[in-house]
């Protein structure tokens, strides 16, 4: 039941896998050098768990700005419905007698909101001047953490 040694003619019935074995390794570094090159764009670092930052107590305050945009084409400053040109005049007004350092807006958008609206409402309040802009959200949920209301709810 040995090998056969030597140059003996007839029929081999191993099977020979040393020639399966190098096209393997030859196909594997392939694979390893071509591969990074079929990524696209740029590598980002995603975080995989997010911790819940800190909460702005001045999001709480009545003299807060505010604005809500709960659905697409839809805008508010506090409780008071405004169109998008309405919102640019509104938010300088609300500014006006602020000092440079409370001088922050804050957005607040639905789940169902296209990325674009909050770009132009954050575009807006760029226009009157303000550089701080906050966006709101949930606090996340689970693993013993309670539930918590959106901030100026």
């Amino acid at each position: 039941m040995g090998m056969q040694a030597g140059g003996g003619g007839g029929l081999q019935s191993e099977i020979n896998v040393t020639p399966m074995v190098d096209i393997m390794l030859v196909l594997l570094i392939i694979f390893m050098v071509v591969t990074p090159f079929l990524q696209q764009g740029i590598t980002v670092a995603i975080p995989r768990e997010m911790r819940n930052p800190d909460e702005d107590q001045a999001i709480n305050k009545e003299t807060s700005v505010i604005i809500s945009v709960p659905a697409d084409n839809q805008y508010y400053l506090g409780k008071k419905k405004v169109n998008l040109d309405d919102l640019k005049s509104t938010v300088e007004k609300a500014l006006a007698n602020k000092k440079e350092e409370d001088k922050i807006v804050y957005i607040k958008s639905g789940v169902d909101v296209s990325y674009g609206e909050v770009v132009k409402v954050i575009n807006a309040v760029r226009e009157k001047g303000v550089d701080k802009i906050g966006l709101v959200a949930d606090k996340k949920k689970g693993k013993g953490a309670a539930a918590a209301p959106a901030p100026g709810t």
